[in-house]
């Protein structure tokens, strides 16, 4: 860690009001340091920012300011990065504002593995969540650090799965470090603290203000050798971080679905611009070079154990969802021999429920 006077003086640039990412980052060009930043003269900042921010960079930033975030620090779970620092993660100083520091609290070791980016709709299917916990499990398996936002749906099904496996998982968050959101999130987040890492450019005391998500989506794709997409509609947040990670030369990828369904939109819409279609996390390491450390596991639905008609349902059923009256047209049962059966597939995890009474088979 950097020594505490030069931390304060990055803390206290960072949070020089007025001043944004790409000035600050001209002022280090120009005078090499913060605290060489702090100690210039008005006219020599002048020729670099507008008066009114040199002004606020003369008047300094008071103690009590950069208090909370050093008290932060002695928890030695916690961290600041800044930009001078060798643990900072290397793949943001290819993108075009990285962040002059981040606060990070769990395992620094996770910002400079290789990574890939796991997002999606908060609204997800059963279907959508167990594909992104088993995707981020085969990756994280394979050696891949799995980031993604700490939203509901996508987001922490992928964090879940990336834990269970070795390469673990980061969250990049919109708010401080010292607020958890969403707050049904609060167990999930605190097992990224210990076993994976939590991320933000946001001082403490940051609130969840909805300006800061998509700012942070780059953040996600930029710490990425690339993104994958597994369930969005068409205005989903997630659509951002795709664009965000095409923009910084990375790759994106999307899992197809049913072209019934508002979730899958997004990801067709992304398939049509170019984006790698995946079925498997073979497909993913392939395409990134090779990480693979052993065979991701695959599925195998043949091994249903199913006795009576509950295969022939299943095969009726198909992946997309489907009413109890189109059902029953399809594979000529009664509705009572119908709901006895669906029952117990949805008992067996086989099949889910969905709004307006529509079934769903999962893989």
């Amino acid at each position: 860690m950097i020594a505490d006077v030069s931390l304060k003086a990055w803390l206290a640039l960072s949070l020089t009001r007025g001043l944004g990412g790409e000035s600050a980052r001209r002022l280090l060009k120009e005078f090499g340091s913060p605290d060489a930043v702090f100690a210039a003269s008005t006219s020599s900042l002048k020729s670099v920012v507008k008066a009114d921010v040199a002004a606020e960079i003369n008047n300094g930033i008071a103690d009590d300011a950069v208090a909370p975030a050093l008290d932060w620090l002695e928890d030695g779970n916690n961290h600041i990065v800044t930009l001078a620092d060798s643990g900072y993660p290397q793949a943001l100083l290819n993108i075009p504002d990285p962040p002059l520091l981040l606060y990070v609290k769990g395992r620094l070791d996770l910002l400079n593995r290789s990574a890939l980016a796991i997002v999606g709709s908060r609204s997800a299917t059963p279907q959508g969540i167990n594909n992104a916990e088993a995707f981020a499990k085969s990756l994280s398996d394979a050696g891949l650090c799995i980031i993604s936002g700490l939203a509901h749906g996508i987001d922490a099904a992928a964090h879940r799965g990336a834990l269970r496996g070795q390469g673990s998982s980061i969250a990049v968050v919109g708010t401080g470090l010292d607020k958890v959101y969403p707050a049904a999130n609060r167990d999930l987040a605190h097992a990224l603290a210990q076993q994976g890492t939590l991320v933000s450019e946001f001082p403490l005391g940051t609130p969840p203000l909805a300006a800061n998500f998509p700012r942070r989506n780059r953040l996600i794709s930029g710490m990425s050798l690339g993104c994958l997409v597994v369930e969005a509609s068409l205005q989903s947040g997630s659509l951002i971080t795709a664009r965000l990670a095409l923009e910084q030369g990375r790759d994106v990828f999307a899992i197809p679905g049913s072209i019934h369904a508002p979730q899958s939109k997004g990801c067709h819409a992304l398939l049509k611009q170019g984006a790698k279609l995946v079925e498997t996390a073979q497909d993913i390491l392939e395409e990134l070079g090779g990480l693979l450390v052993s065979p991701a596991p695959v599925a195998n639905s043949a091994g249903l154990g199913s006795t009576g008609q509950a295969p022939a349902l299943l095969e009726h059923l198909g992946f997309d969802p489907v009413d109890v009256d189109t059902l029953g047209l399809r594979c000529g049962l009664t509705i009572a021999e119908l709901s006895a059966m669906l029952l117990t597939l949805e008992l067996d995890g086989r099949i889910c429920v969905l709004p307006g009474g529509l079934y769903q088979r999962i893989h």
